[in-house]
């Protein structure tokens, strides 16, 4: 009996313990990731199914990351149209991403952008901003210029562990 007692009691406070842990985490939405292109063939070559796909992928590897890291909850909101709100992209509306992640129910909000210099380099930047003062938290740059549009998810690991979330 004793020791199903302790067994039950363990547990209990763990269930405390993690239930607090998750309590204390700021929610984080995590918007598309969005791409600016200013290679030599942006008004000839649109966006392609590559382009978008990676463009997701690199939003999920910010979404894992930041989950994996147990600093925040983040937010999952289905895949929407901003343009509304923002013709020109988020990264163009000077911080709307923060109210509208407020509207959202997150304290924070989470905006990439990819910006392709060619077909084989880019740069990125990867900023948070408190969705209550549309203040930045934490941002990040990176112009490592390596890869095409498959190495846009390498780079967001990279500036997650090295700018991001250290």
């Amino acid at each position: 009996m004793r020791i199903r007692t302790l067994t039950l009691l363990t547990t209990l406070l763990a269930g405390v313990s993690a239930h607090a842990q998750q309590a204390k985490q700021p929610s984080i939405e995590v918007f598309p990731f969005e791409l600016e292109d200013k290679s030599a063939g942006a008004g000839i070559i649109p966006p392609d199914e590559h382009d978008r796909r990676y463009l997701s992928e690199s939003a999920q590897v910010a979404k894992d990351m930041l989950s994996k890291s147990g600093r925040f909850a983040v937010i999952d909101q289905p895949a929407r149209n901003e343009q509304p709100a923002a013709p020109h992209g988020l990264r163009n509306c000077g911080g709307c991403e923060g109210k509208i992640a407020r509207e959202h129910g997150a304290s924070l909000a989470l905006l990439g952008v990819v910006t392709r210099v060619n077909r084989t380099e880019h740069t990125m930047f990867i900023r948070i901003l408190d969705a209550e003062t549309g203040k930045p938290v934490s941002q990040g740059f990176t112009d490592l210029r390596m890869g095409a549009n498959y190495a846009w998810p390498r780079s967001v690991k990279w500036l997650m562990t090295n700018r991001i979330l250290r």
